[in-house]
């Protein structure tokens, strides 16, 4: 019997956090029951089953993209499955999703210990990687169900939704018990986000640091003034209108607010979700600095890294919060070549043609939000990333190894022995065009459409099974859900 499942020869190996300076070594990887044995060099081929020549391309840690939305538009089952192609055809071996009581989704209220087990059963046996949870307590049961969420399913981090106070999911807002379908006499607003923080701040105190919560930070308030405003005016349309619709300030506010609410219930663990403009980044380092004590983890997605609302395809790249102005896009990249970014994700929140667009396809503000961006996430950050010169050590950081750490992901996000054999091989050198009919998503366009990638995924590995080759993704899916525990 062979020593070695797998072998991967001749892979120059990135390692998070080793320097900017480091150059990737030619490795051999060594795997056995999906767990990496061995990285060294000339490891005997004659010791393994199977022999995968790397060819000299970067072996990155497999992406585990922590903020994603399965099946927020279709049926949580099919999403699972073309969604999960999509993200290994992008190197995404591990995804973290969003899910909540309320429209779409599952389409229902309750508590979530019937809501959660139908979620899994629909996604098992599915999905093409491994995938876990977040939640987002929209009631009062919600937070008292939050130890038995942790124990029983293995959830750890959850979720606030800031703007559902007074505005809708794509604009204005109908009746919020409506939409949210909360119980009678409820209201999800300030109040409500601060019982969370009090509520996960007594299960931190029980079940440790794993447990965190990250917010979706726009004000409802703010938003409803300024999309009036802009209606009202006519002069702007596309997405330069929805933006303005839902200015920069929006986010800053919300973010203040947020921080503050932290600091009063003594919640000490807050991610800071796709943080989308200079404004945004700006209001999250001057929270970081008036309340030390917290620690503050700061997101940013592709799309806003990639796109503007020049460049993006379309009103196909609504999104929320939204593509920014040009000026915006770099003070990110400033932000995060500077070190004050933690990771980087997709928002993938798969949205097809028929649902997406309104009556007038060309009305921003008929259109839904959200779009997929999973399989251009590693080689989109890898190409622009190194254009740019950051180095492939802090792409790992950002991809893999930060959110791995952040959310209890402790077989996942290093190359390393005892790590689960998570592998993505990227030709850093390849040219392509994105064209929305070449993604493994159901989605049948794309905001990036046209864009010049000047990196490619070729092969990804789940726990030592290859569920891409040469960019297609192959097999039965094999992925499995990922309990979270302290």
């Amino acid at each position: 019997m062979a020593e070695i499942d797998l072998l991967i020869r001749d892979a120059r190996v990135v390692r998070p956090g080793a320097g900017a300076a480091a150059v990737p070594e030619p490795l051999d990887i060594a795997v056995r029951d999906g767990v990496i044995t061995r990285i060294a060099a000339d490891v005997p081929a004659a010791e393994a089953a199977e022999v995968v020549d790397a060819g000299g391309l970067l072996a990155f840690p497999g992406v585990i993209d922590a903020h994603q939305h399965w099946g927020i538009y279709s049926d949580l089952a099919s999403d699972t499955e073309t969604e999960s192609r999509a993200c290994a055809q992008g190197g995404v071996t591990t995804s973290l999703s969003y899910l909540r009581t309320g429209r779409y989704y599952l389409d229902r209220g309750g508590p979530y210990r019937e809501f959660v087990p139908e979620a899994l059963a629909r996604m098992d046996g599915r999905s093409y990687v491994d995938h876990a949870l977040h939640l987002a307590p929209m009631t009062r049961e919600h937070i008292d169900e939050i130890p038995s969420l942790i124990e029983e399913f293995g959830i750890t981090s959850f979720k606030v939704f800031m703007f559902y106070g007074g505005h809708g999911l794509h604009g204005r807002s109908a009746e919020q018990g409506e939409f949210l379908m909360l119980p009678p006499g409820e209201r999800y607003d300030l109040a409500h986000f601060e019982f969370v923080m009090r509520g996960l701040r007594r299960a931190r105190e029980r079940y440790g640091d794993i447990v965190t919560l990250s917010l979706h930070c726009e004000t409802a308030e703010i938003m409803a003034a300024y999309t009036e405003l802009v209606e009202r005016d006519g002069t702007l349309t596309g997405l330069r209108a929805y933006s303005a619709s839902r200015p920069p300030h929006s986010e800053g506010l919300a973010i203040t607010m947020a921080s503050y609410l932290a600091h009063e219930t003594e919640f000490p663990a807050i991610n800071l979700l796709h943080l989308s403009s200079a404004k945004a980044v700006d209001a999250a380092l001057r929270m970081a600095k008036a309340f030390p004590h917290i620690d503050f983890r700061r997101e940013v997605t592709i799309g806003h890294l990639l796109a503007d609302v020049d460049t993006a395809h379309g009103i196909g790249g609504k999104v929320n919060p939204p593509l920014r102005e040009r000026a915006d896009v770099e003070a990110l990249w400033q932000h995060l070549l500077a070190g004050e970014i933690d990771w980087v994700v997709s928002d993938h929140a798969c949205c097809r043609d028929e649902q997406k667009f309104g009556a007038d396809r060309d009305d921003v503000f008929l259109a839904k939000s959200g779009f997929g961006g999973a399989e251009y996430l590693l080689p989109g950050l890898v190409g622009e990333g190194l254009k740019r010169g950051l180095s492939l050590a802090r792409i790992a950081e950002l991809t893999a190894a930060a959110p791995a750490r952040r959310y209890g992901l402790t077989r996942k996000g290093e190359l390393a022995a005892g790590f689960d054999a998570d592998i993505a091989l990227v030709d850093p050198d390849a040219r392509w065009t994105v064209r929305a009919a070449d993604s493994e998503s159901a989605q049948e366009y794309t905001p990036f459409e046209g864009f010049e990638m000047s990196a490619r995924v070729t092969d990804v590995f789940l726990r030592g099974r290859r569920i891409v080759r040469d960019g297609a993704v192959t097999g039965a899916p094999t992925g499995r859900y990922v309990r979270r525990f302290p």
